[in-house]
């Protein structure tokens, strides 16, 4: 049987994540301190006790990818391993470390920098994020060429389909 990881992105932190983790594995702790010297951010008490701050995107980004790598090191105790791994977005970066792509301090240093660029290069002010499914992108491009109030910029095809049903 073939084993895959399939790694999370940003949006799946919820508070707490991990604490029941970490006060029981100490290769959890040691996870999380590694971290915590590496980048100078407390990710245990953002990720258990700050919700506000954890969903900054300059520490989203490392708390998710602490726990993620977090839960490896249980898996890797265990004997499991994957034979394929991939992540959604910032998943990416912990298939890269899982796979020994990058290394676990590059790795841990370049989330970081993306979660302060991402934060910091965001567009002061009221903005949003859609979704949308089901349209080429020929028509999602001029979909947004028709907004007359602020302005809406296409920034990621997902999709190579008119119609990506993944069910």
């Amino acid at each position: 049987m073939k084993i895959g990881f399939l790694f999370p992105g940003q949006g799946s932190q919820s508070l707490g994540m991990g604490k029941d983790l970490y006060e029981t594995y100490e290769e959890v702790r040691d996870i999380y301190d590694k971290v915590e010297k590496i980048t100078g951010i407390d990710v245990k008490k953002i990720s258990f006790e700050e919700e506000e701050t954890l969903n900054e995107t300059k520490y989203t980004q490392i708390c998710i990818l602490t726990m993620s790598l977090a839960i490896l090191s249980l898996l890797e105790k265990h004997g499991i391993q994957a034979d394929v791994s991939s992540g959604l977005s910032l998943g990416e970066y912990t298939a890269l470390i899982y796979s020994k792509a990058l290394l676990f301090e590059e790795g841990i240093t370049l989330v970081k920098k993306r979660g302060e660029y991402m934060q910091n290069l965001a567009p002061k002010g009221e903005w949003r994020m859609a979704a949308l499914l089901g349209m080429k992108e020929e028509q999602v491009i001029e979909l947004c060429k028709k907004v007359q109030k602020g302005f809406v910029v296409p920034v990621n095809f997902n999709c190579p389909r008119t119609n990506c049903n993944f069910g």
